[in-house]
């Protein structure tokens, strides 16, 4: 039997894809409405010219490491973290929230920026509009709590992440601890952050598992230190290439049996 569980937060227990996609679509929408171009479409040239422009920054190989994608990129502040890169960060995003949509905007022929400069505010705050749970994530968390230890290891910015936390302030409570990439210097995959949630609990690896949508990090890093990982596949995905989870779940009411046999 184990002795505490480790939870990845987003698309884990957040729904962080539906809250991404929604604003989005809430978005390109409202730029629809203006201009007459296909909101799909546009979703489509902006989330490219992110990840172009993102990919270009000199702090990127940072945020590869800690784990910060280049939409998370489109609504955080880097308000918080000790690393200079977040003050480059801090720096660099206003800009590249404008530059993002009205790139998107060119990308369809549309030369506006004003309304590029208007969306990348606007997406920001539909975001925040939309702090979704999956609709098992509190009772899962309510019969584990006092049965199992229970740790929150999250890939992120140390503000962002807890700005997601806020807008669920339900979830905090349950965990005994909660460790940020940011906050520590390194993200999952890294064994390093792995084996500081394990001194955290005071646990060995046998002891734990670890709960996570991300075989790149949260199933590979559980992997590496020998922990348990159950790949959590909502949307049910194939399994294939060399990471392979130690169990397979579509819902965490299945991780149950996993943890008590």
């Amino acid at each position: 039997m184990k002795k505490a569980v480790l939870f990845d937060l987003d698309d884990t227990l957040l729904w962080d894809e539906r809250s991404v996609e929604e604003a989005f679509q809430t978005t390109c929408e409202y730029a629809a409405a203006k201009t007459g171009v296909d909101p799909v479409k546009l979703e489509a040239a902006v989330r490219h010219a992110a990840r172009t422009i993102y990919e270009a920054f000199e702090a990127f190989p940072f945020t590869k490491m800690i784990g910060i994608n280049p939409f998370e990129g489109l609504w955080a502040n880097f308000l918080e973290g000790e690393q200079e890169e977040f003050r480059k960060l801090q720096s660099f995003v206003p800009d590249y929230r404008k530059q993002s949509w009205t790139n998107g905007l060119a990308a369809l022929g549309i030369d506006d920026k004003q309304l590029g400069a208007e969306l990348g505010e606007m997406f920001p705050a539909e975001r925040r509009k939309r702090p979704y749970i999956y609709d098992e994530t509190i009772t899962v968390l309510e019969k584990l709590k006092g049965q199992y230890k229970l740790l929150l290891l999250t890939n992120g910015s140390p503000d962002l992440q807890r700005e997601k936390l806020a807008g669920v302030p339900e979830i905090v409570p349950y965990f005994d601890h909660i460790i940020i990439s940011g906050e520590f210097g390194k993200g999952k995959p890294a064994a390093e952050i792995f084996h500081h949630a394990l001194e955290k609990l005071n646990l060995s690896a046998e002891q734990c598992v670890m709960v996570g949508d991300k075989l790149t990090t949260d199933i590979l890093g559980a992997n590496t230190v020998g922990m348990t990982s159950v790949w959590i596949n909502r949307r049910h995905m194939t399994l294939d290439g060399d990471i392979k989870p130690t169990f397979e779940i579509t819902d965490l009411e299945q991780l149950f049996p996993i943890i008590e046999s």
